[in-house]
């Protein structure tokens, strides 16, 4: 059992993101809440976007760790960023850390007009699933 991500017919392909991902029977899915760009004591780490979206990587990282999942088998990437910061420099901060040899992750990407925490200029969540053998 592996999860797969078939490639739609007339749908761009694209080594960024995939379109659509089947998990199978059995698998462990593992949700992660939405991380900023903050510190241990929920301080925003930097008024720079990059520097934001790092941190929140780390950040949802942290959290997959610890219920036993790595950024590897993340599915599903959902990816906030507030509108007065830069899409590009926030997400290619973050883009190489999702990639992943094979088949990428399915991504969503909105520009938002803010977040819930004063000062976070991006957010991140995701969806994963790791497939027990």
């Amino acid at each position: 059992m592996e999860i797969t991500y078939p490639q739609p017919t007339g749908l761009v392909v694209s080594p960024a993101f995939s379109h659509v991902a089947v998990i199978p029977p059995g698998a462990t899915t593992i949700l992660v809440g939405g991380q900023n760009g903050v510190d241990e004591t929920g301080a925003v780490v930097s008024d720079q976007v990059t520097e934001q979206a790092v941190r929140a990587l780390d950040n949802a990282a942290a959290a997959l760790e610890a219920a036993g999942a790595s950024l590897a088998d993340v599915v599903l990437w959902t990816v906030l960023i507030d509108q007065s910061a830069d899409l590009r420099a926030a997400y290619g901060a973050i883009a190489p850390r999702l990639a992943r040899a094979g088949a990428p992750p399915l991504v969503t990407a909105a520009l938002v007009a803010g977040l819930g925490v004063p000062g976070a200029l991006i957010e991140v969540s995701a969806t994963a699933a790791v497939v027990r053998t």
